[in-house]
């Protein structure tokens, strides 16, 4: 997904996440007067501030979650692609070209075949042909797994961080439960039952934000495994190829 495409789906994510709790509240309130509605209308600033938190780190779990997959699908696609347009070339540039200009692995095979062929100059020259786009060509793998890896942070951090959140609210909405119990002097239901019901909800919450970041951070870092074995793996075939002994052009034996 490109950058251009991405703020759209950002932009929607968070109108339907904010619009649906903006028509939850008025219902809510109506039919149950310690529901999510009521959480919101009757909470403090404090309180709402911990549910846009938790908003804002559900929206961005699932944005990043959505994203990654794709990008990892596109990434599995362009390495089927190099089996069926690369490897039957002649050469490693006609197998190049064929591939799309922004495929993982034309970025690599270019990277390869600039480094072999612009392998000159004072300093560069004190460096072998065959360390000298070893460096170049993992530095384009280093690159690639860094952008695959994006994103992977954030949710590790909303994974770990969120139940804690919730825990906060839990313990702010307790707080309440016992400051109407003081201001009342009698700990009746109707005292205790809103300031316990936003907690319980600040709970539920902060556990259904934390669950889904943590099982996507897990699939996500396994099938970032599977991509980067084939980014590797190519980048090694690659490699194999430029310091074999022939020029790109002509395949005769390199002086």
């Amino acid at each position: 997904m490109t950058r251009q495409h991405r703020k759209p789906v950002m932009a929607a994510a968070l109108l339907t996440a904010f619009s649906a709790l903006a028509y939850a509240t008025p219902a809510a309130a109506a039919d149950n007067p310690y529901g999510l509605g009521a959480l919101w209308s009757n909470g403090d600033f404090i309180a709402r501030t911990v549910l846009i938190i938790m908003v804002v780190m559900s929206v961005g779990t699932w944005y990043i979650m959505i994203t990654k997959f794709l990008e990892q699908a596109r990434m599995m696609k362009a390495a089927k692609e190099v089996k069926a347009k690369f490897w039957p070339a002649h050469d490693i540039k006609q197998g190049a070209a064929q591939l799309d200009t922004a495929s993982p692995f034309r970025y690599i095979a270019d990277t390869g075949i600039t480094a072999a062929e612009h392998h000159e100059g004072t300093m560069q020259e004190t460096i072998d042909l065959y360390s000298w786009t070893t460096m170049s060509i993992q530095r384009s793998v280093d690159f690639i797994q860094n952008r695959l890896q994006g994103g992977l942070a954030f949710l590790g951090t909303v994974g770990s961080t969120s139940p804690f959140v919730g825990l906060f609210g839990t313990v702010w909405g307790i707080y309440h439960a016992l400051t109407a119990i003081g201001i009342a002097g009698q700990a009746s239901i109707d005292k205790v039952a809103g300031p316990v019901g936003e907690s319980l909800i600040m709970t539920a919450i902060g556990l259904g934000t934390a669950v889904p970041a943590v099982l996507g951070y897990n699939m996500l870092v396994r099938r970032n495994k599977g991509a980067l074995d084939e980014v590797r793996n190519f980048a090694a075939d690659v490699q194999s190829i430029l310091i074999g002994g022939y020029r790109h052009e002509t395949h005769d034996p390199a002086e």
